[in-house]
């Protein structure tokens, strides 16, 4: 079997990728089992070392991996140059800080007592194309600099990027076997997550695959962190600066051709101010420059995959039927679709109902800011939410009752190494990033000595 690369603005194939055999699958879960054996005695600084080297190798080669980004999944070249540079950013955050983070933490008892943090093996990634290097160096980075080794399965469409990834690991001095990509298809998965060596599973991707997944880890008994769906709230309130609101709601939706997960989505806006931030809204949207992602000036590439622009065409179709008023773009060819912005969208529109993967946005009329609120709950997704008001301590009161996982106020919503990162509801469970990231995959060993 042989997965293609294909050029999302072209549809050129720019290479094939050949899925292991399970044999040699099964090479690699050894050499996992090996690397890990020696890999977790060694010291933090000789960790932080190799990791620091890595982060010099994605700067020092930003330029080739952004095009490679690019070439196999459409992003534009200075986001994905951004992306290798956050990727980087990452790496020295936790070289810099894990043991720390990692520390043995001691208790008040009459008898010496203590928790001790153990790394447990390899951490299997079924990871996504959207950010082919930073969803990968932000579970990665940790995992390894905590004393685990991972095994990669990528997405299809993007291989030559974790083929990149895997070279720039070994490029940095990093063992045999810390890191590997293993190009296998899904029936092969379910032997990943039963191997011993395997110590639980990480993914982020669609609901649907969270679920398969998910299950099969609880089936081997496995832990695992699951970053899933989400339909983010982007709510704005009588008081917001709309004119900023507006600026930021434009790149929150369209950053990445609108292919995140906590891209805003959902567009709640209470009925005294909905025209005005509709109009400033579909004006900004109106002008961004769509096309060539190596051309100089554009601001938003094609969609990853033809099947992906034909379930979002078919999504904005329905919606439309269903009595949403289609305000700017709407048209498609092949993978390029336009910035779109439809209103009047209601809770039983499909547009409100879904996760919309691409750059359709939707407009909700809410009649106050309590209105508001219960909008934004009412959906099986909750990943990420952004509030718009002057007010910021009534904002921090609205806040503590959106459910989510992350509450933005007057921003654009964006994961941070520092901040835990994830969701409840199906946008999934665990966390990544942050202290409480890298304690996803340790063994918490509590130590009690009379």
């Amino acid at each position: 079997m042989i997965f293609k690369s294909i050029n999302p603005f072209s549809q050129e194939v720019i290479a094939e990728h050949e899925v292991l055999t399970n044999i040699q699958l099964n090479k690699k879960l050894q050499l996992s089992e090996s690397a890990f054996k020696k890999w977790k005695t060694t010291s933090f600084q000789e960790r932080a070392g190799k990791l620091q080297n890595l982060a010099h190798v994605l700067r020092e080669n930003k330029g080739k991996l952004g095009l490679l980004i690019t070439n196999e999944m459409g992003k534009i070249l200075p986001e994905s140059i951004a992306e290798v540079e956050k990727s980087a950013g990452n790496c020295d955050f936790y070289a810099e800080n894990a043991e720390q983070m990692l520390k043995d933490e001691y208790y008040d008892t009459p008898f010496k007592s203590m928790s001790v943090y153990d790394p447990m093996g390899a951490v299997f990634a079924i990871m996504p194309w959207n950010y082919p290097f930073w969803q990968v160096l932000r579970y990665a980075a940790p995992a390894i600099m905590a004393g685990n080794v991972t095994l990669l399965k990528h997405a299809p469409n993007v291989i030559g990027c974790a083929k990149a990834i895997e070279s720039a690991f070994l490029e940095a001095g990093f063992p045999e076997g810390i890191f590997q990509q293993i190009s296998i298809d899904i029936p092969q998965v379910e032997s990943v997550i039963a191997s011993d060596i395997v110590c639980g599973v990480t993914l982020t991707g669609s609901e649907m695959a969270g679920s398969s997944v998910a299950s099969l880890a609880g089936k081997h008994i496995k832990k695992s962190v699951m970053e899933l769906g989400g339909s983010d709230a982007f709510i704005i309130l009588n008081d917001a600066d709309l004119e900023k609101a507006a600026t930021v709601a434009t790149q929150s939706r369209m950053l990445n051709a609108g292919q995140a997960c906590i891209c805003a989505k959902r567009f709640i806006v209470t009925e005294k101010v909905a025209d005005e931030f509709a109009a400033l809204f579909a004006q900004k949207v109106q002008l961004l420059q769509q096309g060539n992602p190596l051309q100089d000036g554009i601001q938003m590439g094609p969609l990853a995959r033809l099947d992906l622009a034909d379930k979002l065409a078919e999504q904005l179709e329905k919606s439309l039927q269903q009595g949403a008023k289609l305000i700017v773009g709407g048209e498609r060819e092949k993978c390029n679709f336009q910035p779109t912005v439809i209103d009047f969208v209601d809770s039983n529109n499909v547009a409100f109902q879904e996760e919309t993967f691409g750059p359709l946005a939707t407009i909700i009329r809410a009649k106050d800011e309590n209105d508001a609120i219960t909008i934004a709950n009412n959906h099986r997704y909750g990943l990420a939410s952004a509030i718009w008001t002057k007010d910021r301590e009534n904002a921090l009161q609205l806040a503590r009752k959106i459910e989510a996982g992350n509450v933005f106020v007057n921003s654009l919503v964006r994961s941070d190494s520092r901040i835990p990162f994830g969701g409840i509801k199906k946008s999934g469970y665990g966390r990544e990033l942050g202290t409480i990231g890298i304690k996803e995959f340790m063994n918490m060993k509590s130590l009690i000595i009379e």
